[in-house]
């Protein structure tokens, strides 16, 4: 089948495309990304050697754009990674993340339904739910905890979830939605916690943490997430959300902490910085429904998981330094001109 998704040359997509090429390698990948700040075309540079994937520099909120690449494409099924997601970023620019996370949702799903695509997929994040307190750690996220925003990006992507739900009772549009715990891993744009201690760390500056790093996240190795999404695309029943998470619940500041222990690097680095505004304390996500339904679960250790991106980062320096220096932000004019599909 051919699968459209969009946000491919992010994180968690770039993953979802190398993880799609290597276990179905029968079937059409086509990415759509804008290439905005966190979008890196090098890290597609491989995929865009494989006669079975097609790039698109294209915004998700241009219509015309999105509905000629569907004429062309025909896609069967639709992904939906493509979204502003920091959450610092959000509280200085909410407005960016408004219109991509929202009416960028609605074009793809109106897309889909005026071409008939077979499935819609979007992803979205546990941050939906809001936070759990830190001294009941017996409680979870499940699928039926209520939506309870802190960020403006939080509340963009419990926007679309409900639109999502929305589209798929109103229109009767074959749709999914996955809720996902903290992801880590290759191609993670170092802006994020892990990979920026890691790069920090290697070049000997403060690793800044928030508060006092006892926030607690629930982290998933991406390759993980990718076989998740894969599952759901292929097996899940149209109309649910599955919640996804790793089972490795840490505190920030241990995890900082461990970074400096495995790069021999001194925890004299770690500098303490004012608190994020509105900052959750805790996640936690109960993947029961995904593990009953679709016998998932995650087969990765956090400390294996750690260890396998802390080698990437330090076997591509290449990648992450350019991005720290902004020459990625030339890659695409310089290596493809003005050339529209890419693959």
């Amino acid at each position: 089948m051919t699968i459209l998704l969009t946000g491919g040359a992010g994180f968690i997509g770039a993953n979802f495309i190398y993880f799609e090429l290597k276990n179905h390698p029968e079937d059409r990948i086509v990415c759509l990304d804008a290439l905005t700040y966190a979008g890196n075309l090098t890290t597609l540079a491989e995929a865009l050697k494989n006669p079975n994937f097609a790039f698109y520099k294209v915004n998700i909120c241009d219509r015309p754009a999105v509905y000629e690449i569907f004429e062309k494409e025909q896609p069967d099924a639709v992904v939906n990674f493509a979204a502003e997601s920091h959450v610092d970023r959000s509280i200085e620019t909410p407005e960016i993340f408004l219109q991509t996370n929202i009416l960028g949702t609605q074009v793809m799903m109106d897309a889909c339904r005026r071409y008939g695509t077979k499935r819609y997929h979007q992803v979205s994040t546990d941050e939906v739910y809001g936070d759990l307190p830190l001294d009941r750690p017996e409680l979870f996220f499940t699928e039926e905890t209520p939506i309870h925003t802190s960020s403006p990006y939080s509340a963009s992507k419990a926007s679309a979830d409900l639109l999502v739900g929305a589209y798929c009772r109103t229109f009767g549009l074959p749709a999914t939605i996955s809720r996902c715990s903290n992801n880590y891993g290759p191609y993670h744009f170092p802006e994020k916690l892990i990979p920026l201690m890691i790069a920090n760390a290697l070049n000997d500056k403060p690793l800044p943490v928030y508060g006092k790093g006892e926030n607690v996240r629930d982290w998933l190795y991406v390759e993980d997430h990718c076989r998740a999404i894969d599952l759901i695309l292929r097996k899940g029943t149209v109309g649910e959300v599955y919640n996804v998470g790793g089972h490795n619940e840490m505190r920030n500041i241990d995890i900082v902490k461990l970074i400096c222990r495995k790069l021999g690097k001194p925890e004299s680095l770690i500098t303490f910085v004012a608190d994020r505004k509105g900052h959750d304390m805790r996640y936690a996500i109960d993947p029961s429904k995904i593990h009953r339904e679709l016998g998932w679960l995650p087969e990765t250790k956090f400390a294996d998981g750690l260890d396998r991106t802390i080698d990437w980062y330090l076997t591509h320096r290449d990648w992450w330094e350019t991005i720290l220096s902004g020459e990625y932000r030339n890659y695409y004019e310089k290596m493809y001109g003005n050339r529209e599909t890419l693959g």
